[in-house]
Parts: C-alpha cells; sequence; structure tokens
C-alpha cells in the first residue's frame, strides 16, 4: 500500500474562502459542478471527429498528403477526447451518474490507456502532490530529462531543452505499449505503490488493450500493408504525444511554480494544500475561447487543481474569483497571457534545469 506522504498544513482558511467564493459563483450563474448539456454535445462532436478521421484513413485517402492529413487529424481528435471526456469522467465531474462517468473515463481504455492506472497517477498522486519529486510521477520523465532542481543533473541535460520536443512525441506510443503493463506488473508509479487492478478493473484494462490493438493495428492490417499501417500509428501517436504532453507541462513545469521534494517534508508541512496547489501551478491563455474548448479547460489548470471535480465547462467563469481571492491572500498566482509565453516559460525553465546545480 502506499508509503508515509508529507504532510501539509492542517489549517485551510485559504481553501475555505476560494471555495465558498466559487460556490457562490456557480450558484449566482445557476450552474452545477458537472458539464450539462454543453459537455455531451461537445462528446458527441469530438467522437464524430475522431471516427471521421479514422474511417476515412481506412477508406478514402490515397495520397501521402490525404493519409498525413488526416493522421493528424485523428491524433488531435483523440487528444481532444482525452483533455475533454476522459479526464472529466475520471475526475468524476462529467456527469452526476458514477455509471456515465466511469463510461466517459472508460474512453481512455480505448485509446490505449489504462483509465484505473490513470486515476492512481493522476487523480491521487499527482493532484495530492503537484510538483514534489518522488510523489507527482508527472515530473519524473526518467533519465533523459531533468525537471526538477531536486533530480539528478547528467551532461547532456545541457541539450534538454531541444530534444525535449521530439521526445514528448513518444509519450503517449510509451504509455500505450509499455509504461501501464510496467505500472500494474510492479505495483508501482514512479516512487508510489499502489493496487493492481482485480475483477471489473482487470477487465476493463485488457479489455481495452485488446479493444486498442484491433482498432490501431488489426483492423487496418486487413486493407493495409503493415509498413502503412505502422507510419500512420507512429505519426497518430506523435501528434497525441505532442499535445497532451505541452499542455500538461505548460502547467507546472515553468519559471514561475515552485517545486518541492518528498526527501525535505519540513519545506511542505507549513504549508496548506490549497496555497500548495495554486503556487505549483499556472495558468495560460485563459482568453482564447479556441483552445480552452479544445484542451478541456486545462489551460485553467490552477482552477481545476483547486477544484477537479468541477467540469471544465465551468472553469473558466469561475477563474476570476479564484484569481482575486488569491490577489486578497498573498497567495502567487501565475497565469501566462498567450500559448506562446507560457512555452517560452517552459522552454526557459528545461534549459535551466539542463545546467548543472
Amino acid at each position: 500500500m502506499l508509503e508515509m506522504k508529507p504532510r501539509f498544513s492542517p489549517g485551510r482558511p485559504f481553501q475555505h474562502e476560494v471555495q465558498s467564493r466559487v460556490e457562490e459563483r456557480l450558484a449566482t450563474l445557476g450552474r452545477s459542478r458537472h458539464g450539462g448539456r454543453r459537455i455531451y454535445l461537445k462528446t458527441a462532436l469530438l467522437l464524430l471527429w475522431s471516427s471521421t478521421s479514422y474511417v476515412a484513413l481506412l477508406t478514402w485517402a490515397q495520397s501521402w498528403w490525404q493519409v498525413a492529413l488526416l493522421s493528424v487529424s485523428l491524433g488531435l481528435a483523440l487528444a481532444g477526447i482525452g483533455f475533454n471526456i476522459a479526464h472529466d469522467g475520471n475526475h468524476g465531474a462529467f456527469s452526476t451518474s458514477r455509471i456515465v462517468n466511469r463510461a466517459m473515463g472508460g474512453m481512455l481504455d480505448l485509446l490505449g490507456a489504462s483509465s484505473y492506472v490513470w486515476r492512481w497517477k493522476h487523480n491521487v498522486f499527482h493532484h495530492s502532490y503537484p510538483n514534489i519529486e518522488g510523489l507527482d510521477d508527472d515530473i519524473d520523465l526518467g533519465a533523459l530529462c531533468r525537471m526538477s532542481r531536486h533530480q539528478p543533473h547528467l551532461p547532456y541535460h545541457r541539450l534538454q531543452h531541444l530534444y525535449m520536443w521530439i521526445l514528448y512525441g513518444f509519450i503517449v506510443p510509451k504509455w500505450q505499449l509499455y509504461d501501464d503493463f510496467a505500472a500494474i506488473v510492479k505495483g508501482r508509479i514512479g516512487g508510489n505503490s499502489f493496487p493492481r487492478p482485480r475483477g471489473g478493473e482487470l477487465a476493463l484494462f485488457l479489455g481495452g488493450k485488446l479493444a486498442f490493438f484491433a482498432t490501431a493495428f488489426a483492423i487496418p492490417l486487413l486493407s493495409h500493408p503493415l509498413w502503412q499501417v505502422a507510419l500512420v500509428y507512429a505519426c497518430v501517436g506523435l501528434v497525441q504525444g505532442l499535445s497532451l504532453s505541452i499542455v500538461f507541462q505548460l502547467a507546472h513545469s515553468n519559471q514561475e511554480t515552485s517545486a518541492f521534494s518528498a526527501d525535505q517534508p519540513e519545506d511542505i508541512a507549513g504549508r496548506e494544500w490549497a496555497v500548495h496547489q495554486v503556487e505549483t501551478t499556472a495558468d495560460f491563455a485563459r482568453r482564447s475561447r479556441l483552445l480552452t474548448w479544445y484542451v478541456g479547460g486545462l489551460n485553467h489548470q490552477i482552477e481545476h487543481h483547486l477544484f477537479p471535480r468541477i467540469s471544465h465547462v465551468h472553469l473558466p467563469v469561475i477563474a476570476d474569483v479564484v484569481e482575486q481571492v488569491c490577489r486578497e491572500s498573498g497567495v502567487r498566482y501565475s497565469v501566462h497571457a498567450s500559448v506562446w509565453r507560457a512555452v517560452a516559460s517552459h522552454y526557459s525553465w528545461l534549459r535551466s534545469m539542463g545546467r548543472p546545480a
């Protein structure tokens, strides 16, 4: 089971204040915590986008540029399903129905990534201990990348601000083909242990992997040669991985957010949990409606970390409330005005972490 974890301060004055103000805003607007009709419409559009791209790749695309465009389209559509449908479902924010939430969260299994492993990795470990080296597996990308000053420095990290943008694209294929299996065999995610799936969860894991391998490889191989299927899989996976990786990295790994180590619990003990969530996270491009729609509100990452069970469709209307409470409480609230400024900050962070301490 889980090892002993650092303890945050038991006092929660900031959390109580921001929660009260956000609930007041939602009540004033007549909104619940869940997605409502808007998220069902969005789900239908994303599923239509992905299925149309997939079928067109199988039955229509002939020239290389048609295959390339449809592969990019499918990769973006699948990332959109992850951002919007699976993410809300696995947080229990999609619907008031637990069955609907599990079904929407299970979309992740159809994309080749275990929803069971994800809930432990993301909901439990990442959301509980963001930017804490040794507990937050999202900042542990292995020996090729130094994402925290608490991680060891290796000589080739000096170039990580250049090569990581390429390696980000391989994260989803690695997740689909290796990481989930390794986590369940070991019963560990990074430095954290977790219970292996049993019963229905194990059936969902195995069924999801079989469905993914069927749609990604078996069905295309009925009408296309192996080299074409492998090339399209690689292209779709790279687009999907790059999209998912960049959005999640921009929120936590930058020049503005704080970072800690599980080996130094004294640095964490005096911090309020909600304050820690805000100061280890950053928003970006909050005024971009198109980006907000596509990434499932994850450019409002501070609000999501404070209220993970509120559907992403409501995050834009509570952002100004959260920011105001932070200003009043003296809590550092970081926001980048555009995607490019967030990318620049992440680039600078990779470069600074690539230098020896």
